[in-house]
């Protein structure tokens, strides 16, 4: 992990900023004192983590029975 002093690293921040972008966390000083680290936010959720969870769910929701009705027949009875 870099350790850079906060005088320097103000004056390098963009530089700074696309190193963490890459992956790397950097330990800010002051006076040789940890007092901040930056470090790259971590991704949420990407598409095929909810794709994934989608197809989860529809396993779960096999031989599950609405009484042998179709979930179209259900919302067609409301509307009614």
């Amino acid at each position: 992990m870099l350790h850079v002093d906060a005088d320097k690293a103000k004056a390098r921040f963009a530089e700074l900023l696309a190193r963490v972008e890459s992956g790397e966390e950097i330990t800010i000083t002051r006076h040789d004192m940890p007092v901040a680290i930056l470090a790259p936010i971590k991704k949420a959720h990407t598409a095929v983590d909810r794709r994934a969870a989608i197809e989860r769910m529809k396993a779960l929701s096999k031989g599950v029975s609405l009484g042998g009705r179709k979930i179209r027949d259900l919302i067609n009875d409301g509307r009614r």
